[in-house]
C-alpha cells in the first residue's frame, strides 16, 4: 500500500515543481487550452444529442408504458454521456500530449536536468516523434475503448453497475493516464510501448497512486488544463523511479534498494530497449 502513497507523492511533487518554475508552467498550459476548446465543444454536442441517441437506439420501447420508457431512456442517456466523458478524460491526455509534444518533451528534459543525472534525448526528428506518439496513443486508446465497452455493458447490472463498475472505471482511467504521461520521459530513454507496459505492470499500485487521483481531478472542468504541466513533471519523476529500479540509465537496481525508494515488488526484467522507430 505504500506504493499508492508514493505514486500520489510524485503527482504532488510534479505540481510543486512547475509552481517553482513558473515559466515552464506557462509553456505547459498552451497545448491544454487548445485541446480544451475542442473537447468542450464535443461534450456540449454530446450532451444535447445523447437523449436523441438513446431514443434512436431503443425503438423497441416506443410502446412501453410510463415510467419504464422514461426510466430506460434516461438511464441510457446518462450512460452514453458517462461513456463519452470517460473517453474524453483518457483521450484528452493523448491529444494534449500530441499537440504539445515539443513543449512537454522540453519540460520533461528540464525536470531530468533539475533532478540530476542524465537528460536523455531521442535524437529523432520532430515529425518522427509525433508519428510514434500518435501511433502509440491509438494503440492505447484501442485498449481503453475495449475496457470502456465492457464497463458500459456491465453498467446495466443492478447494484454492481452503480458501485463496482465506476470504481474499476476510475482505475482503468488512472492507469492509462499514467501510461500516456510517463511515455514522454520513457520514449526519450528508448523504450517502445511493449516495454513501457511491462515496466508499469511491475508497479501497478505505484501507477494507480499517481493516475487515479489525477483522473478524478481531470473530471473537474478546466482543472485538467492547469494540472497538465505538473502531471508531465510528476510523470517524469515517476519514470525516473521506475527506470532507476529497473537498472536503466538513471541508476542501478541497487540504488532504489539503498535509498528506500523501492517499496514494492520490482518490475520484471525488460528486454533491451528497442529503437523507437522499430
Amino acid at each position: 500500500m505504500r506504493d499508492l502513497g508514493a505514486g500520489l507523492s510524485h503527482l504532488i511533487n510534479g505540481q510543486r515543481w512547475v509552481v517553482r518554475h513558473g515559466r515552464w508552467f506557462g509553456i505547459g498550459l498552451i497545448p491544454g487550452l487548445i485541446t480544451l476548446v475542442v473537447y468542450a465543444g464535443a461534450l456540449v454536442g454530446l450532451g444535447y444529442g445523447a437523449d436523441d441517441l438513446a431514443a434512436w437506439a431503443t425503438p423497441f420501447a416506443d410502446d412501453w408504458s410510463s415510467p419504464w420508457l422514461g426510466l430506460l431512456r434516461t438511464t441510457l442517456t446518462v450512460l452514453v454521456f458517462a461513456f463519452g466523458l470517460f473517453l474524453a478524460v483518457i483521450t484528452f491526455t493523448a491529444m494534449t500530449l500530441l499537440v504539445g509534444q515539443p513543449f512537454y518533451e522540453a519540460l520533461s528534459e528540464e525536470v531530468d536536468r533539475a533532478e540530476g543525472g542524465e537528460a536523455p534525448e531521442s535524437g529523432l526528428p520532430l515529425w518522427r516523434e509525433l508519428w510514434i506518439s500518435a501511433r502509440d496513443s491509438v494503440r492505447i486508446l484501442v485498449r481503453v475503448a475495449l475496457y470502456g465497452v465492457l464497463l458500459f455493458a456491465f453498467g446495466f447490472v443492478p447494484v454492481a453497475g452503480q458501485t463496482v463498475v465506476p470504481l474499476i472505471g476510475f482505475c482503468v482511467t488512472g492507469y492509462f493516464l499514467a501510461e500516456e504521461l510517463t511515455a514522454v520521459a520513457l520514449q526519450r530513454r528508448g523504450m517502445v510501448l511493449k516495454d513501457r507496459l511491462v515496466l508499469l505492470r511491475g508497479r501497478r499500485l505505484l501507477i494507480l497512486g499517481f493516475g487515479v487521483p489525477l483522473g478524478l481531478a481531470f473530471l473537474v472542468p478546466f482543472v485538467a488544463v492547469f494540472l497538465m504541466p505538473g502531471a508531465v513533471a510528476g510523470a517524469t519523476l515517476l519514470a525516473r523511479e521506475l527506470v532507476r529500479e529497473d537498472g536503466g540509465p538513471d541508476g542501478d537496481p541497487e540504488d532504489g534498494a539503498d535509498d528506500g525508494e523501492s517499496t514494492g515488488g520490482g518490475a520484471p526484467a525488460l528486454s533491451p530497449p528497442h529503437p523507437l522507430g522499430d
